[in-house]
């Protein structure tokens, strides 16, 4: 068992082991707002250090991100080495409670690097979706293709002389020839997927799941190789829900890019803002004031509650549980009645802004939400007898779709999906952010990672968010909702009126956007479904640069096919089911 230690007060010096260890001379560090480790390796050396890494005494278990930037436009590059294309591994340490950050710089003409599925299988679609969105080839890889665009796109999306708008293109058009090429592209070619026959003297024999399909939650399809009823391979197929919201990032000013991320995991609403607003006040040096920070904490724990209340009417739905639902979507409205009552708006509420939240919350905000904290937990033991009690639930889930935490670990695995293993690690606990230190609250946990466990873990979950939403109801303290920092968006409505110079930062804020100082940083948050980041990279623009939004159900859908081999059709529905995911999170 890993052990969740608190921070390391005084980290080793991992750059320079690596520099002695590997003897790599040309080791650079780089300075980030986020503080850290952030360090580029020669392009011959990354298999080794990556290795080194991985199998250290206390080692970096987790391939958390891995992801790209093309630098070509980029001015602000001060003491960096000369890369045209940037590519970006971020591994997580449980032991040591920390990350580290390698980059390799590529050469347009040379834009190659070896694979790492052999170290980390969760790499297969990371890789994928750099060679997709920028081109650049990883050598090794078991099955080098595009994952998010269509077969037959052209170009790389993120390279930043790929237009952005279809209005920076001639008008569409479909001629015959096209539309049969188009055509022939959606055939389905088993071994270009990497099946293979099981003998010489049988075929193939498929079920095509999805991509219009309810229990598959949104546009999504998987291919299934079938014995019968039993599974022999299960090949998801995603990218019919992907949107551009890192690409449109470049687009939007920092402010107006707070709606997009509300569309991620659409069911965690403002929880989306959070690790995208906590980056960009990093990078801006704003400080929350304390009452933003509790008003925050407060509204992410509300759509928590919201999402996992879905989570688990459409679990038991999909198993074939028909009542449960619709009780838990009456509780799902009173949390959204709850919000649109502080912010106007109900699933997209768009609450959070840069340097605090929207608005104040208005005279009488508490009594909805005690009623609420009131009610809930009665629900909840109603809902444990319905479901969690129920015998045909335990025989359809317990046991199946299992996973230990190394394998979790391996495959990138996050949230309730890691800690239903017995893994005792949320981001909150492990590294606080906007002062849930001072919260009192448990890490539910589970023993077998099954489909039961990975329910069990949520419905815990939910009952430790009531418990901090009555700690922000009995504690919240006054003061301002929103910092006093120029590049604050919007300022405060007192001030704007109160003075010309705060109503010209209104309106230059509002109109173009803040600047932001040049920089990285990456924030991370336990969201509703697993660890979620943002990392973003400022030029010293009003527009970021690069934004990087990892999401915990493009890691978590990847571990489909070793979940559900030699398992019945009926036994992947229940294994949907307890991934609890979003389309919107995969394919972004």
């Amino acid at each position: 068992m890993i052990a969740n230690p608190g921070p390391i007060d005084h980290p080793q010096d991992i750059a320079q082991e690596l520099a002695e260890r590997l003897r790599i001379a040309d080791l650079i560090v780089q300075p980030t707002a986020d503080g850290i480790t952030t360090l580029w390796i020669p392009r011959l050396q990354l298999r080794a250090v990556l290795d080194y890494l991985k199998r250290h005494p206390s080692p970096y278990q987790m391939l958390f991100d891995l992801t790209a930037v093309d630098e070509r436009q980029r001015v602000h590059r001060h003491g960096l080495p000369e890369s045209d294309f940037t590519v970006i591994y971020h591994l997580l340490s449980f032991t040591r409670n920390e990350d580290i950050r390698l980059k390799v710089a590529l050469s347009e003409d040379d834009l190659a690097l070896p694979t790492v599925c052999g170290l980390w299988p969760s790499a297969n679609w990371y890789e994928r979706e750099v060679w997709d969105l920028f081109g650049i080839v990883f050598e090794g890889h078991p099955h080098l293709r595009r994952i998010i665009m269509p077969p037959t796109w052209e170009g790389h999306p993120l390279r930043k002389d790929h237009y952005a708008r279809a209005t920076e293109r001639e008008p569409f058009g479909l001629p015959d020839e096209r539309q049969d090429i188009e055509q022939n592209a959606l055939r389905f070619v088993p071994e270009d997927w990497g099946m293979s026959r099981r003998s010489e003297d049988t075929d193939f024999m498929f079920l095509n799941m999805g991509p219009n399909h309810p229990s598959v939650h949104g546009a999504f399809r998987i291919a299934l190789q079938l014995d019968g009823e039993e599974i022999v391979n299960a090949l998801p197929d995603i990218g019919y829900h992907h949107r551009g919201a890192e690409k449109m990032s470049e687009r939007q000013s920092w402010h107006t890019y707070i709606p997009y991320t509300d569309r991620i995991d659409y069911l965690g609403g403002s929880m989306n803002n959070l690790p995208y607003v906590l980056a960009v006040e990093k990078l801006a040096g704003i400080k929350v004031p304390e009452r933003a920070e509790v008003i925050r904490v407060m509204i992410a724990e509300l759509y928590r509650l919201a999402s996992h209340l879905l989570f688990y009417g459409t679990f038991a739905q999909d198993i074939g549980q028909m009542s449960p639902i619709f009780y838990m979507f009456i509780d799902r409205e009173k949390v959204f009645d709850i919000v649109e009552s502080i912010s106007g708006a109900r699933m997209h509420s768009s609450y959070f802004r840069i340097g605090g939240v929207a608005m104040d919350l208005p005279k009488g905000w508490d009594r909805r939400i005690r009623e609420f904290v009131d009610y809930l937990p009665g629900r909840l033991d109603d809902y444990d007898k319905l479901v969690m009690q129920n015998s045909t639930i335990k025989r359809r889930t317990q046991g199946v779709g299992a996973y230990s935490t190394e394998e979790a670990i391996a495959w990138s695995a996050t949230g309730a999906g890691l800690r239903a293993t017995g893994l005792a690690w949320d981001y909150r606990k492990a590294r606080p952010y906007s002062g849930y230190q001072h919260y009192e609250f448990e890490i539910p946990t589970a023993e077998h990672g099954d489909c039961y466990d990975r329910c069990a873990v949520r419905v815990e979950e939910m009952r430790q968010s009531v418990r901090i939403i009555r700690q922000c109801l009995d504690n919240m303290p006054e003061g301002p909702y929103k910092a006093d920092h120029p590049l604050t968006t919007p300022p405060p409505k007192t001030r704007t009126l109160h003075d010309i110079e705060t109503l010209i930062q209104h309106f230059l804020n509002v109109s173009w956007g803040p600047v932001v100082p040049a920089g990285e940083a990456c924030v991370t948050v336990e969201a509703t479904k697993g660890l979620n980041a943002y990392y973003l990279t400022s030029d010293g623009g009003g527009m970021s640069y690069r934004t990087r939004i990892r999401t915990p159900s493009f890691a978590h859908l990847q571990m489909i096919p070793m979940l559900c081999r030699g398992m019945m059709v009926a036994d992947l529905i229940a294994i949907l089911a307890s991934i609890d995911f979003v389309m919107a999170d995969v394919d972004r």
